[in-house]
């Protein structure tokens, strides 16, 4: 490709509303134009980085077995009204009517497509398993659409579903796409981490989140460096400490803390590590009558360490949270405890509450707690002698930094990443709903085990640029930056010396198959440096009268600050050496 013929297009400002550096640069760089809120124009430039990633997804995706199709972006209603989905998916789910005044979604994914699809297909179980993807646009309206493609209300994505005779099959399956999907991460030639998840609403135990490592990252990601440990935050497992809890040496005491209502303030007050302090959050839980009705509303008092954070995930898991939780109202809390917020505890409560107890606190000695009294809390606390030892234990915290690895080979890391793809075993919940059954080997009717599988395609070339970047502009990786190689000649368009040997390199590039763009232009060389180091070409070739009079060129990766000097004999034969070809 010459830069003449292609659509360069940069600018010196990003616009306003870019507010992180992947959508600054991406329209810097003349790869997205906004259309409107959350939708974008791909321009050339950018749709031939989509199209690099889209290449590599679908060459793994065929690798392992799936096959490709392409699903509506328009879906009749019929089909999200047999999930519910139509009814509870919220205002991300958008709805159209046609000229008939007949239902329609935009699909935001495709579940009950690819459900009918297998339902009518899939016969028996001697066509399993099978895996159908596709690479296709969603729309999911967004309230607040920002960050350009990291949080878009139009998108590409790959979405992939399995169907499988049991759930045995649907693990061998699961597994299979986890493969895959390292194999296109590892090509992609980023940074990244496979994390375990929780699966929501959707349920099951099988569920990772990949996640690209950069410090804009809106997720935690938790691993152990020393091992294959790795979870995001709402489902990395907070162990207890080891040994034996210490013994007490304190006698409680009711201490004035006056205006001091925070674990911070109580600790910084009384000169103690705010670890020694223990915080109450107070929850609450409805629970419902034979006749339909909601019963009377049951107050849970949570204890963590002052310094630790409730994990909702967690505590929503717990047997007492099945039916849902929320936060006490103040005047349950001043019912149960005698006592506004700020000050409140285990101890002396006025009606009786039900008692949570998180791992590290239950194993704690001479601890601080509210004493359920205006500017007062309990120093000197222990179990056993102050109150009864806890019942209920668990783990019901975010874990932090230096915690012990569940597999205790070391301790956790915390790191900031972008979810760009997800990979959960959904069971037979589409199945069921939408009574899609194949004929066992027993000859009787059986709900399809499925597995979703997705890739943010849009979404990862700005999650690769949020990683990759400097001052000067974007640094794709080789694997999908717009273009490989690019040839800057100074004064082409002046030389016949400089014309023929950029010339030459570049047909000699291409005829390697080597994706080449020759920068024709014309422009200045201050110029047409900063327009490639924006864009980020990996690889950059300067050609001039003076370095070819004595038989040399220029070479610099643009992950490098300083040029080299090439021969220009052979020079082919050295870049695709530099290239790894």
């Amino acid at each position: 490709m010459k830069a003449s013929e292609f659509l360069v297009n940069t600018l010196r400002e990003a616009p306003a509303d870019a507010e992180v550096v992947s959508h600054q640069l991406m329209t810097r760089a003349g790869m997205i134009k906004k259309l409107g809120a959350g939708i974008y124009t791909y321009m050339p430039m950018g749709l031939r980085v989509i199209q690099k990633v889209a290449h590599i997804v679908r060459e793994e995706m065929d690798r392992a077995g799936a096959v490709e199709l392409a699903m509506p972006v328009v879906q009749p209603a019929e089909l999200w009204q047999e999930t519910k989905r139509f009814e509870t998916m919220g205002p991300e789910l958008l709805r159209i009517k046609d000229r008939h005044d007949r239902d329609f979604v935009v699909q935001p994914t495709s579940e009950e497509v690819v459900t009918d699809i297998a339902r009518q297909e899939f016969r028996s179980y001697k066509q399993l398993p099978k895996n159908l993807y596709q690479i296709q646009t969603k729309f999911r309206d967004e309230r607040r659409p920002r960050f350009g493609l990291m949080r878009g209300r139009e998108f590409i994505m790959k979405d992939a579903y399995s169907f499988d005779r049991d759930a045995e099959a649907a693990k061998l399956s699961y597994d299979n796409m986890a493969r895959a999907y390292r194999a296109i991460f590892d090509r992609f030639g980023l940074r990244y981490r496979a994390v375990a998840a929780d699966s929501g609403a959707i349920g099951g135990d099988l569920s990772e989140e990949f996640q690209v490592i950069a410090a804009t990252g809106e997720d935690a990601i938790v691993y152990c460096p020393d091992s294959d440990y790795a979870a995001n935050m709402e489902k990395a497992e907070a162990l207890a400490p080891q040994g034996e809890a210490p013994v007490a040496t304190q006698t409680m005491v009711a201490t004035a803390t006056p205006g001091k209502s925070t674990c911070a303030d109580v600790a910084e007050l009384l000169g103690l590590s705010l670890s020694q302090t223990v915080k109450s959050i107070v929850l609450a839980t409805e629970p419902k009558n034979e006749d339909g009705t909601t019963g009377e509303a049951q107050v849970w008092l949570l204890l963590l360490r002052g310094d630790h954070d409730m994990n909702e995930v967690k505590v929503g898991k717990l047997p007492a949270f099945g039916n849902g939780f929320r936060f006490a109202t103040v005047p349950e809390i001043e019912a149960h405890f005698g006592c506004k917020p700020g000050y409140l505890g285990p101890i002396n409560t006025v009606k009786p509450v039900h008692l949570i107890v998180d791992r590290s606190v239950a194993v704690m000695a001479d601890w601080v707690c509210g004493a359920n009294q205006i500017d007062h809390h309990f120093t000197g606390v222990n179990w056993g002698r102050d109150l009864p030892l806890p019942s209920a234990v668990a783990d019901i915290r975010n874990v932090v930094a230096g915690d012990r690895s569940p597999d205790d080979k070391g301790v956790l890391v915390i790191e900031r990443g972008i979810e760009v793809g997800h990979i959960f075993y959904l069971g037979t919940k589409y199945a069921k709903a939408m009574n899609a059954t194949f004929l066992a080997q027993d000859g009787k009717p059986r709900h399809f085990e499925m597995g979703c599988y997705g890739i943010g395609v849009t979404r990862l070339p700005a999650a690769a640029i949020e990683q990759n970047h400097d001052a000067r502009g974007i640094i794709w990786p080789d694997a999908i930056a717009p273009f490989t190689v690019v040839i800057c000649p100074i004064g082409m368009d002046r030389s016949d010396t400089v014309s023929q040997a950029a010339t030459a390199l570049y047909e000699d590039l291409k005829a390697a198959h080597v994706d080449v763009i020759l920068d024709d232009r014309g422009e200045r060389p201050g110029a047409m440096f900063a327009d490639w180091e924006l864009i980020g070409i990996p690889h950059r070739v300067v050609l001039s009268d003076r370095g070819l009079g004595v038989g040399e060129v220029e070479y610099q990766s643009r992950r490098a600050t300083e040029a080299e000097k090439l021969s220009s004999d052979g020079l082919a034969q050295t870049i695709l050496a530099k290239l790894g070809n």
